[in-house]
């Protein structure tokens, strides 16, 4: 720096500062007087006037605590608060208060996700499609296995139909289906989809769900991830707190499955369905428990609004149609060619005689587009 400061007057400051590999930003930075310690103490920031009160902080983790919510994650707890009238904080406020109090880790042994290819579905309505799987339930006995068989509706996640057996069997399966059908009243239209195991492919079910109006889809072969929603169920279904691992019985798994689809029909606030229970969705449920959400969300507005920056809040619904890997539609414009851009190129001679040098005619400029269906 010292070099550059004791250079000839003729010599520019960029020469001088390129000669020795020196930026300008630095050159100026070590021209200026360093700041006394006193002046590069910052002022205390002002509190948020959003920020939640030590009392209010405290409420959320009691509730998080409490043996209702001790098991269950913060939007568990925030929904069903919220259906009872209830307004603690939004979902990413009780997280930051989890992070501040240091209790924000993930307690199960998961598995890393995986994404595989799926065919196209799409549900608009309960009782459109159907998917089910096959589960095994460990029990007692070392390489003894129950079989969970398990419907659910694509649209609301509704577990119209399960059954626990002691093996994997297409007419128990056929029985499933033709008692599940019966019992929801479903029309013909009825889309069943799966993956290809022995069960789902069989003659028999394929027979029973033909003369019953309803049609078939499986997934691709050789893939892990097949059906999405139903592995997810099952994911859940096998990750509750209370789930025993190792049942004694048939008539020990029916029992706690039981109790275990009365809680995810009726209890649990699906994260897919904007925290609303598959049981309201797939009984038109929705609107009436919007209405009360809703009332407590205005009166926590009303409250507080400097709380909620981005306005009033509103309830979210649950999406109004599920995808199973939707087709998705893309738009590509043709480029117009105008005339005089028209390369000028000879006309094709016929086979046998010699290639003329007169030129082709203008081509007329393009002006439509295409559209490129991609599927995804």
């Amino acid at each position: 720096m010292r070099i550059v400061d004791e250079r000839d007057v003729v010599v520019p400051v960029v020469a001088a500062c390129t000669a020795v590999a020196v930026s300008r930003a630095s050159l100026h930075r070590w021209r200026q007087p360093v700041p006394p310690p006193s002046a590069l103490v910052s002022r205390a920031r002002a509190p948020s006037p959003r920020r939640l009160g030590d009392s209010e902080r405290q409420a959320i983790l009691d509730a998080l605590h409490s043996a209702e919510f001790a098991d269950q994650p913060p939007t568990e707890m925030y929904a069903t608060l919220l259906g009872r009238g209830t307004y603690l904080a939004s979902i990413r406020t009780i997280y930051r208060v989890l992070t501040a109090a240091g209790e924000v880790r993930d307690r199960r042994n998961q598995r890393a996700p995986q994404q595989h290819a799926m065919p196209s579905l799409t549900a608009t309505a309960p009782n459109q499609i159907w998917t089910w799987d096959i589960t095994k339930l460990a029990t007692l006995e070392k390489g003894v296995f129950l079989m969970a068989y398990v419907i659910i509706d694509l649209f609301s996640r509704f577990v119209v139909g399960w059954m626990v057996a002691a093996k994997e069997c297409k007419h128990l399966a056929a029985q499933l289906f033709a008692e599940t059908i019966a019992r929801h009243g479903v029309a013909p239209g009825l889309q069943v989809h799966s993956d290809r195991g022995s069960a789902m492919k069989s003659d028999t079910l394929a027979q029973l769900l033909d003369s019953l109006g309803a049609s078939r889809s499986f997934s691709r072969p050789r893939v892990s991830n097949d059906n999405p929603y139903s592995e997810a169920q099952f994911k859940t279904l096998k990750y509750q707190p209370d789930y025993p691992g190792r049942f004694g019985s048939v008539l020990h798994g029916r029992a706690w499955l039981g109790d275990f689809f009365g809680w995810h029909n009726d209890g649990h606030h699906h994260a897919g369905l904007s925290l609303f229970t598959p049981a309201e969705v797939f009984h038109g449920r929705v609107a009436e428990v919007a209405a009360t959400r809703q009332a407590a969300l205005d009166v926590a507005y009303r409250a507080h609004p400097e709380r909620f920056p981005n306005g009033a809040p509103r309830v979210q619904l649950p999406p109004v149609a599920v995808h199973i890997n939707p087709v998705v539609t893309e738009v590509v414009e043709v480029v117009a060619l105008a005339a005089d851009h028209a390369p000028d190129l000879p006309d094709p001679a016929p086979l046998g005689e010699s290639v003329t040098t007169a030129a082709m005619p203008p081509m007329p400029p393009y002006t439509r587009s295409a559209e490129v269906a991609i599927a995804t």
